[in-house]
């Protein structure tokens, strides 16, 4: 079975091929399928823009529709960037995380616990939608540490890891993030749609 993931980024397929190991579906993005323009990320919440994106994608392809949309919660901050985690400060990831260091200056480690969160939705083009979340909890740290992954994964201390999200492997980040937690969730709706076929 065919199903349209809602994002360009090819490491994201990656990541969702990880998550739904076993399960029979070829994941295709809007690429593949000759949609080359970007649903705009109009709403106000995670899971506002994660079903306008899958609807968007379920109703132009007739395929059923896989979007996520995700962000960093800063308790100090009240909950920023959140859902304006792409978009905090226009640049590149190392300018975001710097600006939301900055804003922290001073911010003893007790007062800055944070949260990753995930919302995945599927769409199918009958209409059904299903939607499913994932969070990873940590602490901002005072500096950047480690190579790997994106975003704000430098910042962003794990206390059962004893790291920076950026210095865990692939493939421990992808037992443990929030993105791979939502997949867990929506994972039985997916067995679901396939013995309905």
């Amino acid at each position: 079975m065919r199903l349209l993931l809602a994002t360009h980024n090819r490491g994201k397929r990656r990541e969702w091929q990880y998550f739904l190991a076993g399960l029979p579906f070829e994941i295709l993005l809007p690429d593949d399928l000759g949609f080359d323009s970007e649903v705009e990320e109009t709403g106000a919440t995670y899971v506002d823009n994660a079903l306008l994106k899958a609807r968007t994608l379920a109703g132009a392809s007739g395929l059923p529709a896989l979007a996520d949309d995700s962000g960093l919660e800063v308790d100090a901050l009240e909950g920023a960037p959140g859902v304006r985690s792409a978009r905090y400060r226009l640049g590149t990831d190392a300018v975001r995380y710097r600006a939301l260091l900055t804003a922290l200056e001073g911010v003893p480690s007790e007062e800055r616990a944070a949260r990753f969160r995930c919302v995945a939705a599927l769409v199918l083009p009958d209409g059904t939608e299903r939607l499913a979340e994932g969070v990873c909890e940590g602490v901002i740290t005072a500096a950047p540490a480690g190579a790997g992954g994106f975003g704000y994964d430098p910042v962003f201390y794990l206390p059962d890891q004893g790291c920076t999200m950026a210095e865990l492997t692939a493939d421990e980040k992808n037992r443990i993030s929030h993105r791979a937690r939502a997949a867990s969730a929506m994972r039985p709706f997916l067995e679901k749609l396939l013995l309905e076929e």
